[in-house]
């Protein structure tokens, strides 16, 4: 089944802010999201998946999503999070900014998706079929398109 998520853009995911980006932050309790995206072994020391991803312009980009987990590993670890890394290029070729919505989309039963960025101001707003016009708000950044 064909699945689409979307994350609107931070200034840190776009590289405004100065600091190093570490790839988009996938939310660890979004497990609709988390099942989409190849499974990680939480065992082993930051496991990762390589994934195929295509964009609009037809080129296919190799990111990685990864678990950073140092915390469940080492006695000094801090880091216990999901990311896709390997963006930045991508983010700045197609000129990504802040409010500007990241979509992966895919059947996740494969490595491969596809991907593009969605200008904020093209993006729609949900609609309620049941009533009126709804906004929904999120403690994630990440939404399922549907």
């Amino acid at each position: 089944m064909e699945q689409t998520f979307a994350k609107t853009l931070s200034a840190n995911d776009v590289g405004t802010t100065g600091g190093h980006m570490g790839g988009i932050l996938v939310p660890k309790g979004d497990g609709e999201l988390l099942a989409f995206l190849p499974k990680l072994d939480p065992g082993v020391l930051n496991p990762s998946a390589w994934i195929d991803c295509t964009t609009p312009d037809g080129e296919t980009l190799r990111l990685r999503f990864v678990y950073y987990n140092n915390r469940l590993h080492a006695p000094r670890g801090t880091r216990n999070e999901y990311r896709i890394t390997w963006l930045t290029k991508f983010l700045r070729e197609v000129g990504a900014r802040e409010g500007d919505a990241f979509e992966i989309s895919g059947s996740g039963d494969s490595n491969r998706y596809r991907i593009r960025v969605v200008p904020a101001k093209a993006e729609k707003p949900e609609v309620d079929d049941e009533g009126p016009l709804r906004i929904r708000l999120s403690s994630s950044a990440w939404r399922r398109v549907h």
